[in-house]
């Protein structure tokens, strides 16, 4: 469905009952790279799967940031009428989350992040920067290309074709100028108030992750209080989609310790 919030059209998919999971996507996703988690997950909760303005189904209608990421997934909970929610993030999306616990610390119950970082690395902003560019000035198919060499597994490309498949459309899928405006949000993204977070936080990453890998990931986990980190063997960026199975029983098992 499309809901109106903050003036703009988000796309929001809302499935299950029970308490409510909130995924937010990352750079180049929608609220699809979310699918293999939401049916398991709907069995026993409410899951919300939204498009970040400029991704997927929901057009870009201004300039986009962190910030506004975050206020657009805050009015999406209201308008569902849901006062707290687990928060669940991949990559950009993971900022998103973080952000959100640090400044609505009453409405998260917990944070799971995949892929995670608190901020680009100062080498990687001009870099994003540049992606935005290529975007506008050559499409999606080359970002696409780029991005399923070297954002998912060696073991994923080899073994899983098909979700090598799914990345590479996600990403040709994508609105450039939206897609671009996201990269440019990301290139701007700032860390979040980490000593803010106070709900149990669970980080997921790929030991072949080149955006979060293992040591930064337990780096920033060591900078959120009584945060836990798994690794997953011959999984990239692309950590929904690449490694479903092992995903979906580490959430499930991190929500059912809240019961």
């Amino acid at each position: 469905m499309e809901m109106e919030v903050n003036g703009k059209q988000i796309a929001v998919e809302d499935q299950g009952e029970g308490d409510a999971v909130v995924m937010v996507h990352g750079l180049g996703g929608t609220g699809n790279t979310w699918h293999p988690q939401a049916g398991p997950l709907a069995r026993f909760f409410r899951v919300i799967r939204l498009d970040l303005e400029g991704s997927g189904r929901s057009p870009a209608a201004g300039d986009l940031s962190i910030a506004s990421f975050a206020a657009d997934a805050i009015a999406v909970m209201d308008a569902l009428d849901i006062s707290t929610a687990h928060l669940c993030g991949h990559s950009m999306g993971t900022i998103v989350c973080q952000h959100l616990a640090a400044q609505h610390a009453e409405r998260v119950k917990s944070l799971a992040l995949l892929g995670p970082l608190a901020e680009p690395p100062e080498p990687a902003r001009q870099a994003i920067r540049d992606r935005a560019a290529v975007a506008r000035k050559s499409g999606m198919v080359p970002i696409a290309d780029t991005l399923v060499e070297v954002a998912i597994s060696a073991e994923t490309r080899s073994h899983q074709p098909a979700t090598a498949a799914f990345v590479r459309e996600i990403l040709m899928r994508q609105d450039a100028e939206g897609y671009a405006r996201t990269c440019e949000a990301l290139a701007d993204a700032r860390s979040a108030e980490l000593a803010a977070i106070r709900c149990p936080t669970l980080l997921i990453t790929g030991d072949e992750d080149g955006v979060a890998p293992p040591p930064a990931v337990r780096a920033l986990g060591g900078r959120i209080a009584g945060s836990r980190v798994a690794v997953l063997p011959g999984c990239g960026h692309w950590t929904p989609v690449e490694k479903p199975a092992q995903v979906n029983g580490l959430l499930l098992n991190f929500y059912f310790s809240f019961n």
